[in-house]
This record gives C-alpha cells, structure tokens and sequence, in this order.
C-alpha cells in the first residue's frame, strides 16, 4: 500500500474498528453484564431473519424500554412502535446468534439510513451489539433451543438481478423456501440430508460470486457447478503430514506426503485449484483422471485456502495459460448471456482461489455417467521433435516417449527422496530424423513431481513407454514439475495434433561424442585405448546363476566360494572388473577422453592391461559426467540401455 494513501487509511481505520469490537465483547463477557451507560442504546425486538449477500437483515420493532423482570414473549409491543430493518455483519451474526423473539441491545456508534421510495429504516453499523437474556425462563429456552440449526431465509442475489438485466435466468428467482439454509455449522450425513433436502440445492455456475457471495470462511449450503480440467497430485507442506482424515493418513509418495488435487473451470472461464485430502495408493491417479477428467461436478463444503498470482504460482498458471483461451464460448460476468454475447477472446486470468475441503468433509460429486463437457480441453499430444522446435519459456506440453535409461541425481547432501531423476527418452519423430535434432531428451523429474508405484516399478523394470503429461519446457530442458502427470496407459480422450506416435521397432540410436555434446547426457563413443588408470581398476567374483557380487567362502570348503542368494556352492564364479581407460576419439582429437567401463558390460574382453592399450573400441553406450575445458577432458561412464 502506498505510505499515506487511501487504501492504507482505510485499512488502519480498519484494523482500529476491529480491536475496539473485540475488546468491548471481551468486556462485556468479563463483566458478565449488560454496560449500565444506556444513552444512545437502541433496543430491538427481532421479528425476522433472512441473510442477503452475507449479511444478515432483521426486521425488528423499536422497544422503547425492555424491563429487566419480563421476557422476551412478554414485552409489550404496540402497535405505533416503528419498524426497523436492522443490518448484522456475518461476524456480529455469527457473534449473538440470534433467533425471532430475542432482544437485542445496540450500542453506539449505530447509523440510520432513510432510503428514498422507502417506509422503513435502515439500521447499520451494528457492531456492538449485545443479546439481552431477560429471565431465567428465557436462559432455559436458550440452553434448550440454541444449539438446534434454525432455517433462515437466504436471498440469492445475482448480478443479473443486480444490474437490472433483461435476460434474467428463471433458475435464480427461487422461492425463499428454496432458499433455506442451516445458520449452524453441521456434518452433511443421511439424516440431515433427509431431514433438509434444501440445504445444498442452491447450484451456482460461477465460482467468483461464490466467493464473492459466501466469504472466505467457506460455504456449505450451496454448490458451484464446474469442469474437472486436470486431476493430479500435489506434495502436501510440512505442516499437513501429520494430518489425517479419520484414521486414514495423506497418501506417502517415497516418504512424501500428498494429496489429490482437481483444476476445475466455470462456466465464465474461471480456474481454481481443488485441494482434496488424501488417496489410498498413488496408483489411484490413473484411475481418477480416466474417471474424473473432462466430467462436470458439483462442490460443496469448499474454504478458500489462498488467493493467487501468476507472480505467485508460475507452475500453476503455466498450466491455466495451455488452457486458455476456452475452447468454447464463456459467460461474460455482467453481461446478458446470448449467445452473441458469450466469447472465447478474453484475456487469460490474472488469479486463482486455491480451494480446500472444510473440517475434512469431502463435497465433490461428479457425475461419471455424464458426458465429457464440450469446455474441456485435453493435452495436445506432440512428438518430442515438435516440442524442441517450441518458442518460448515455461510452455506445457505433453507427449509419448521410450524410456531409454534413468539416473538419480547424486547430490550427497539432498535426501534421496528429495533428488532430482534424469529420464533419457527418445521417439520415432527423433529417431528417424538424420541431422540437427538430438536422437535423445533429457527429461528431469524433479521432486515434487509425484510418481506412482505403478510408474516407479516399470522404470525400474526395463524400457516403458510413458506418457509424460503437461510437462513444463523451457530454456531447451523438459521438466517434470507439480501438476506433471506419468501415466501408462493410453488415454484415449487425448488428440495426438497430427503427432507420430507409432512405437519404436529397430535398435535405438544414441548421438555420437562430438563438440556439441553436454553435460548430464547420453552418447555413443567410439575411439582407441591409449591408457588406463590402474589405480582405480578392481574386480570381483560374481555368482554364474544370479549374478549376486557378495559372495562368501564357504564353510565346508575355504578354496571354493557361497553365494547366499541361491544358498548353492559357486563352482564357476564370474569375474567382473571396472576400468578407468583413456580414449583418443576421432569426433573430439583435442580432448582428454576419461571412460569408466564394466567388463561384464564393456567391449574390452581381456583382464591383462597391457593388452588394453591400443584396442579399438566400438560403439559404448555412455553417460557424460563432465565436460571441462581447462583441461580440455570428457569424463564418461559405460551404461546399458533399458
């Protein structure tokens, strides 16, 4: 807020009105009475309540005096005692819960406002407010009635309504009794849903004036309409990790907590992001965005978690802006809602509420039966060599691709389940391109992108073909981020846009060691051992039958080996040994080639050094750890494809 400007007035006053509130009901509760000063008080019988807009209207008769010895349903009202519109904030409701019949006390400083064309009073500035309870008879009826939900009136107000509009929608003038909402907190289960079959009729298609109208506390008796866009899953901060629904904790990703999360869209094209609780398994994800995604659904019980910015949440609206512009026509806030006069040309949006679920009550009913909604947008699928010819930073994109080979970052002081994981991954439209583009992509899997088992166990199995979805690109570099989705199955929802997805069927092909190649990439090298550092080179015995490397003596007979994986004797062990040779390359002449090679994987099929030097190497598959140039050396590492 700019020093001395309005707003920062304004929100001083404000902050000053709120602690002289809160500290005249924390007198008035010390004291346990009713402040003797009555000049200025204004005493009120209510004879009815509705809520409008989130503030409460009491309709009320004057009371010139209230006895201290009657009640409430004694005082006497006559008939030439004026009728008051009184106004509570949601806050000074929520403070005198108040019901028809109750008397209240207003302190100064209260406000009447006489409205033109109109016969009665307004009352605002209610703040201190105090309920008078008058006998002990009115104390029992308090004990006895308070804790009951009572069913007020809540006039919907539309904007339509608002500005006068012609196009008014006939779904918005509900009768009061349509209207009825609880005013206590409840738990939505089957009695009371029997018992108030109206309390969350109320469906609403715009999630801005929900907010608007229901407050950032959250609303349960109405419902939001929305499109389920994306449903994904979002590491939980450190405070959520003890959290639980019921008995059942957050879902645990390698040691990292997590929860389902939908990006839902209205029907004016608003987005904001459903953080539900919790999953049985990580592997339910596929099965949710089969289900879930593209289907209409209903919310309820939601609590504003944050509002925020595109300078705030650049991962999120990252994925908003590959949604945007709406692939239909969107309401337009204000307008009347022809046809004409519903738009796709809007500018992308600015913020976005991040919703939560309140008291772990879980509100979203999606209709699975339905028809996926036309305002759904699915991943453009594009083949890797579309992708590298993208412009432009921090774009989504979402594509198929082989798994070749993976590697766990080794940064000794990050956790391992906090590391970064590189994918090397390649497809037809790489592979069968001769010059230019790389046959194979780096893919980094950061941390807080979540896997599931399912995910995990195949890429430890062998070479799967995965579908890498909303993925972020950006700076020549494809990163798996919050809100990236692995999958293996097809979903059959998603438009490949012309891309060649067909599988690969020949060898795979890697680049070959050249100038261009990088840091923290695969290759394929050929050259001439011109040495070896003896040094570092060691070898083991290995079992013929498993391939375990721990082998022991065995007990019966020191001279011959044990394996306890297969709890039989090795008779035949294999020996295999890791090198440290030198290579002259002929695509890098003027570089100090370094390779680490294995024996049981590499082309150098001898144990004698000696014998080493001078053997031409064919092609090795290999990871490049470093590229210096002062001293000008490749450090590289032997590697088997998956």
């Amino acid at each position: 807020l700019c020093r001395g400007g309005l707003a920062e007035r304004l929100c001083r006053l404000q902050n000053r009105e709120r602690s002289a509130i809160s500290f005249w009901r924390h007198q008035c509760i010390s004291d346990d009475k009713i402040p003797s000063d009555k000049s200025g008080v204004l005493i009120v019988k209510i004879l009815e309540i509705f809520e409008e807009c989130t503030i409460q209207v009491a309709i009320c008769q004057q009371l010139e005096q209230t006895p201290a010895t009657l009640s409430p349903e004694d005082a006497v009202i006559h008939a030439e005692e004026p009728i008051l519109k009184v106004l509570f904030t949601r806050e000074t409701a929520a403070h005198l819960k108040s019901r028809p019949q109750d008397v209240i006390h207003i302190y100064p400083p209260w406000q009447k406002l006489l409205l033109q064309n109109a016969d009665v009073p307004v009352i605002m500035n209610t703040y201190f407010s105090q309920k008078v309870l008058l006998s002990e008879h009115s104390e029992a009826r308090e004990k006895t009635y308070g804790p009951t939900k009572m069913l007020i009136r809540k006039n919907i107000i539309s904007l339509a309504q608002t500005f006068r509009l012609d196009d008014l929608d006939d779904k918005l003038h509900q009768q009061s009794s349509d209207n009825q909402v609880a005013c206590a907190p409840q738990t939505h289960n089957n009695s009371d849903s029997k018992r108030h079959p109206s309390a969350l009729s109320a469906v609403n298609d715009s999630l801005l004036e929900m907010v608007e109208s229901q407050g950032a506390v959250g609303w349960r008796e109405v419902q939001v309409r929305v499109v389920i866009q994306r449903v994904y899953c979002l590491p939980a901060r450190e405070g959520c990790r003890s959290h639980t629904q019921g008995n059942k904790p957050l879902l645990s990703n390698g040691g990292m907590f997590c929860r389902l999360c939908l990006l839902v869209q209205d029907a004016y094209g608003m987005f904001s992001e459903v953080q539900l609780q919790s999953l049985g398994s990580t592997d339910d994800i596929e099965q949710y965005c089969r289900r879930w995604e593209g289907k209409s659904c209903c919310l309820a019980g939601m609590k504003i978690l944050q509002r925020t910015t595109r300078g705030r949440a650049v991962g999120l609206f990252s994925l908003i802006d590959s949604l945007w512009p709406p692939v239909v026509p969107v309401k337009v806030p204000g307008q009347s809602q022809d046809s004409e006069m519903m738009t796709t040309d809007l500018p992308p949006p600015s913020f976005c509420y991040i919703l939560t679920v309140q008291s772990g009550e879980i509100h979203v009913e999606v209709d699975e039966e339905e028809q996926i909604s036309d305002l759904y947008q699915p991943p453009a699928v594009h083949s890797l060599k579309e992708i590298l010819r993208i412009d432009g930073c921090n774009e989504r994109c979402s594509f198929w691709a082989q798994v070749l080979y993976r590697r766990l970052q080794t940064k000794h002081s990050v956790p391992i389940d906090q590391r970064e994981m590189l994918l090397f991954v390649t497809d037809s439209s790489l592979q069968n391109v001769a010059h230019g583009i790389p046959k194979v992509v780096a893919v980094s899997v950061t941390a807080s992108c979540v896997l599931s088992m399912e995910i995990t166990e195949a890429l430890s199995a062998g070479s799967p073909l995965v579908f890498f979805k909303d993925a972020l690109w950006g700076n020549g570099r494809i990163i798996c981020v919050e809100r990236t989705v692995l999958l293996l199955q097809k979903p059959l929802l998603y438009s490949a846009a012309g891309a060649d997805l067909s599988e690969l069927t020949g060898p795979v092909r890697l680049d070959e060691l050249d100038s261009t190649t990088q840091a923290s990439s695969i290759c394929a090298l050929r050259g001439t051992v011109v040495g070896v550092n003896e040094s570092t080179a060691f070898s083991w015995p290995t079992c013929n039958r498993c391939g375990n490397g721990k082998l022991e003596v065995c007990p019966q007979d020191r001279e011959l080996l044990y394996c306890n994986q297969c709890s039989e004797v090795v008779t035949t062990p294999v020996l295999k040994m890791q090198l440290e040779v030198f290579l002259s390359c002929p695509s890098r002449s003027q570089s100090t080639v370094k390779v680490k090679v294995w024996h049981e994987i590499s082309h150098i099929a001898t144990y004698e050094v000696q014998s080493v030097l001078g053997k031409e190497v064919g092609l090795l598959n290999c990871y490049v750890h470093s590229i210096s140039s002062h001293p000008n050396c490749v450090a590289l590492e032997e590697i088997v494809l998956e």
